[in-house]
């Protein structure tokens, strides 16, 4: 099997823990707490996998400062789009309460919402399939880091959606095209880059690193923080410790 297509399955399959997140919210009605306290678990994998897996082999391959311009270069971006998304109604897409607006109150914001969670995840899945290239096959620590985020994003996202009034062709159809967003991102990413040298793979997976590190501080920690308060920080710490073992083992 060639390596994209490897990586545009294991895409799609990181990316289908958002629909998975999504259907068990418009279900099951589950606590706003419980939302938020995996929210924070899924922020402290990210956290890790982007330390241990992403930053330091980008160091390593490319070099300080090129790793160091790249994940600067992708925060920067991830935090320019996020501004403008916001102030089209996208800035609580994550968020599981009503802070969501609704359509007739903020006419695009459903664009916005769908923009926002497709520039959350491609990022992700840039990553995963870079992962590939090195002939070791997936990263699993990336993976899971990715895997077991998606759920509560999709989870919380798709909660507040529902409670702001959208409706299931939306609220799925945002989700099941952000699955296949992923799958083609993490194709393509390993597609364009196979041969590519070792800096120029390095630079973009910092880049990617920096966006995501960028998205975990913008979007998920707010909404962990504001159900959990002060359990977020060892709900964090636990992904992060779990993560870590993940990528030891």
């Amino acid at each position: 099997m060639p390596v994209w297509v490897e990586a545009g399955l294991w895409g799609l399959a990181a990316g289908g823990a958002l629909v998975l997140g999504a259907l068990v919210a418009w279900f099951v009605r589950v606590p706003q707490t419980v939302v938020a306290g995996v929210m924070a678990f899924g922020a402290g994998v990210l956290i890790s996998a982007l330390a241990f897996d992403l930053v330091d082999e980008a160091e390593r391959t490319g070099g300080l400062a090129a790793t160091a311009a790249g994940f600067l270069g992708g925060a920067v971006a991830y935090v320019a789009a996020n501004v403008v998304l916001a102030r089209h109604g996208a800035r609580h897409r994550k968020r599981s309460g009503d802070q969501q607006p609704r359509e007739e109150d903020d006419a695009g914001s459903g664009a916005a919402i769908a923009v926002g969670a497709l520039l959350d995840g491609v990022p992700e899945s840039v990553v995963l399939g870079l992962s590939l290239l090195g002939g070791g096959g997936v990263g699993v620590p990336v993976l899971a880091a990715i895997a077991i985020s998606n759920l509560p994003e999709g989870l919380s996202s798709a909660a507040g959606m529902k409670r702001s009034g959208r409706r299931a062709g939306y609220v799925f159809g945002v989700w099941g095209g952000i699955a296949l967003a992923s799958g083609l991102a993490a194709a393509l990413g390993a597609l364009l880059l196979q041969g590519a040298s070792g800096t120029v793979v390095a630079v973009i997976t910092a880049v990617a690193a920096g966006a995501i590190l960028a998205m975990v501080a913008d979007t998920m920690i707010p909404e962990a923080f504001e159900r959990t308060h002060l359990y977020a920080g060892l709900l964090a710490t636990v992904g992060f410790l779990l993560s870590f073992a993940i990528e030891r083992l």
